[in-house]
């Protein structure tokens, strides 16, 4: 039995895009696509005929020796679930949490590495496509459904802000471990062009003298104070120090997970002061990104730990600092920002990556 397995309904269309419950004539089916990170490794089907994902399941890393064999576990139960209706996947797009250049591909964060060619052996598929996992989910934007995020000013109406009007550049950045930037470029026909960078590296910048002191407290130890430094799993116990030292407080060591539940719980005064923080530096950044990308499309949040601040975050100073741009407010003001709330959005990304692949085949 694998962990954690659900079903997931097709997806709605956004415009430009083809009907998400319908493949494109000539597509070879059916397909597997992967979600693979440092623990865990999420798969999911797309069946023959389809770009819907189902019978999506999570197996831990620590279980397997490779992706390659986690993906022979998952189709063998899925075959046992499937009876006679399954048939072995022809493609496959696997998003791995790791950069992705020549054949070998070995994880930072797990002693997973294996070889795309071996492993496109192994599966025996016509096409392996590996993507970075940041990409994956730029790809996946387009392909969200309402129900999937939620938008930051409320949209008017019921639809995916993306739905409306011709399609124009986007952006995600993910607070997760570490800080990830991507963009997403149209490119006509319902094609869209991942633009993965390191966005997450870019110096931090301050809005206010607060900001100003905050910075200059993480510069004593410091040289750089990137984004990273502060807006990131990694970064919250820095944030939380420097907090500390501006408002003249001691501060305990406490780790990312403590200072989400302490601040959100009002059991520590400086740990809500940091999730504020936290949020306001977020907003501009994100409002710094949308400016460089021209994200008119919107901006989205995903990542692990700003769904975990629920209304917090819809309270905080995020969107105001996402638009306190100078002469370029009402510009800011116009771009929608989301946050991603369903945390498998990244095995869209891979549909979308085969979709493309097979039409420029």
């Amino acid at each position: 039995m694998l962990a954690s397995e659900v079903s997931v309904c097709p997806l709605n269309s956004p415009a430009g895009l083809p009907d998400a419950a319908a493949a494109p004539a000539g597509l070879a089916g059916p397909w597997l696509v992967a979600d693979i990170g440092g623990t865990n490794a999420r798969f999911g089907w797309v069946p023959e005929g389809s770009t819907a994902v189902s019978h999506v399941a999570t197996l831990p890393a620590a279980g397997h020796p490779g992706p390659a064999d986690a993906a022979r576990a998952y189709l063998a139960s899925l075959a046992q679930t499937l009876g006679a209706g399954y048939r072995p996947p022809r493609a496959a797009a696997f998003a791995v949490a790791t950069a992705v250049g020549a054949d070998h591909i070995a994880f930072t964060n797990s002693g997973w590495a294996f070889s795309r060619r071996e492993a496109q052996q192994v599966l025996g598929l016509d096409e392996l496509l590996l993507l970075n996992d940041f990409e994956a989910l730029a790809l996946s934007l387009p392909r969200l459904q309402p129900h999937q995020v939620r938008a930051w000013p409320a949209p008017e109406a019921d639809a995916h802000p993306a739905a409306a009007g011709p399609a124009q550049a986007l952006a995600v950045i993910g607070p997760g471990t570490g800080l990830g930037v991507a963009g997403l470029v149209p490119a006509g026909a319902g094609h869209w062009v991942a633009v993965p960078g390191e966005g997450g590296h870019a110096t931090l910048s301050a809005a206010d003298d607060f900001d100003a002191a905050l910075l200059a407290a993480v510069r004593r130890e410091h040289a750089h104070v990137s984004a990273e430094r502060l807006l990131s799993g990694i970064g919250l116990p820095v944030l939380h120090g420097a907090v500390a030292a501006v408002l003249g407080q001691p501060a305990a060591a406490l780790a990312a997970e403590q200072i989400v539940e302490r601040g959100l719980n009002g059991s520590c005064a400086v740990c809500s002061h940091t999730l504020d923080a936290f949020c306001a530096l977020l907003g501009s950044f994100a409002g710094n990104v949308a400016l460089v990308m021209g994200a008119r499309g919107g901006v989205y949040i995903g990542g692990g730990i700003v769904p975990r601040l629920g209304e917090r975050f819809f309270q905080s100073p995020f969107r105001q600092r996402f638009e306190a741009k100078g002469r370029f407010q009402a510009y800011l003001g116009a771009i929608p920002t989301l946050l991603i709330t369903d945390t498998l959005a990244a095995l869209n990304g891979g549909v979308q990556a085969l979709v493309q692949q097979q039409r420029r085949g």
